[in-house]
């Protein structure tokens, strides 16, 4: 493997400029946002200097070469063929989301959603000026199911789209293609435009099998967009470029009626970024062999330093969910461990139901990152337990 070398920490706060490194103090590890701390691949950054220096920073009207490139990566990577002309474009995720959900989801409309799960889901829904309707996954001991009980009791009282997040984000789960099938039957069933974000799927992990949720649909007789780009796998998330494709020729049609600006608005580097990336697999395949061996050392870590925590280990992505309930840190371990510690995470209330206790860690870092952030924090819980078990014993009134 070609390791990806990481700047020194100080080195990448001078050199960056986006919230990962302006948010929080300069004394604040910040592992929260979904970025990488890893350079750019080699092949993008050239890319995007050729574009400036070709002067190439115009509008877009459509996805031109993205399409087959995205194609060819969903075919080699997945399996999954995609026909070119049901690829769109939008200017990121959350454009595809919003848009799709305002050409599917009549005005008042109501969404389903699984939380804990990405948080601006809920605002896209508002966004779209629809309802989120929660559906709770299940939690498991140390995993998460969706629960298609409920699922289907919401789905039958009418619901008119469901968001899927798959992988899903935070617990880094690759749903199993069984669960896949059943949701599937369950859209076509009720007739519930889903809205499928793949956006970590490039980060799946060896030996781990990622079922894209079009091709399911499809052949359930189901409606169904997927939302996705190479922002969260080669890092290009401020190039501004995302897909949206349609699962079927109706939805095809549908997407026909996106808004011209939905294009226009994408950004033509971020297009060509997009474009290169899904070429690079070689750096791809080394980020996530990096990210693999940080997952196994913060496993190793919170075992020898902070065992009460539960970590929800992930089998895609960079981001490691984790239960902080048990480390006697209050109602929001989270805050505690910002204030106190020096450490940012991702708040796990924000994630809606089932979230309050848990929190969010980046795993794109240097592996030192990370044994700074478990020494801190593991050095917050032993003060705070030393000054409990300090407190004087209350004495028994007779």
């Amino acid at each position: 493997m070609s390791v990806i070398k990481v700047a020194p920490l100080e080195h990448i706060r001078r050199e960056r400029s986006s919230i990962k490194w302006t948010r929080f103090p300069a004394d604040v590890l910040p592992l929260f946002v979904a970025e990488m701390d890893y350079p750019l691949a080699p092949a993008i950054v050239a890319t995007l200097v050729e574009r400036v220096q070709a002067s190439d920073t115009g509008y877009l009207d459509g996805p031109g070469p993205l399409a087959p490139a995205f194609a060819a990566f969903a075919l080699n990577r997945w399996g999954w063929t995609v026909d070119p002309s049901h690829v769109h474009l939008a200017t990121d995720v959350s454009v595809g989301i919003v848009e799709a959900l305002r050409l599917a989801v009549p005005a008042g409309g109501r969404v389903a959603i699984t939380p804990p799960v990405y948080p601006p889901f809920y605002e896209l829904v508002e966004e779209a000026a629809a309802s989120v309707i929660e559906t709770p996954l299940l939690e498991q001991g140390d995993s998460w199911a969706l629960d298609f009980t409920a699922l289907e009791t919401s789905f039958a009282g009418g619901i008119d789209a469901f968001l899927l997040c798959n992988p899903h984000n935070p617990h880094g789960i690759v749903w199993q293609r069984e669960t896949l099938e059943t949701l599937a039957r369950l859209a076509a069933q009720y007739d519930v435009f889903v809205i499928s974000d793949e956006i970590h799927a490039p980060l799946t992990y060896p030996g781990v099998t990622f079922t894209p949720f079009a091709p399911l649909a499809l052949a359930a007789g189901a409606r169904a967009v997927t939302v996705t780009s190479a922002s969260k796998g080669w890092n290009v998330a401020g190039l501004k470029c995302a897909v949206v494709i349609a699962a079927d020729d109706a939805t095809n049609d549908l997407l026909n009626r996106l808004p011209e600006e939905v294009a226009c608005r994408t950004s033509i580097l971020g297009l060509h970024a997009n474009i290169t990336a899904f070429s690079c697999t070689d750096w791809l395949d080394n980020a996530i062999d990096q990210i693999v061996d940080n997952d196994s050392l913060l496993a190793e870590l919170l075992r020898e330093h902070l065992p009460t925590v539960i970590y929800h280990r992930p089998r895609a992505s960079y981001l490691a969910w984790l239960d902080l309930r048990h480390l006697g840190l209050g109602e929001s371990p989270y805050q505690r461990i910002l204030d106190d510690a020096r450490v940012a995470l991702n708040n796990g209330e924000c994630f809606g139901l089932g979230g309050q206790g848990f929190a969010r860690l980046n795993l794109a870092c240097s592996p030192d990152t990370l044994r700074e952030a478990v020494a801190r924090i593991a050095a917050l819980v032993a003060r705070v337990h030393a000054a409990s078990a300090a407190l004087p014993t209350p004495v028994a009134v007779s």
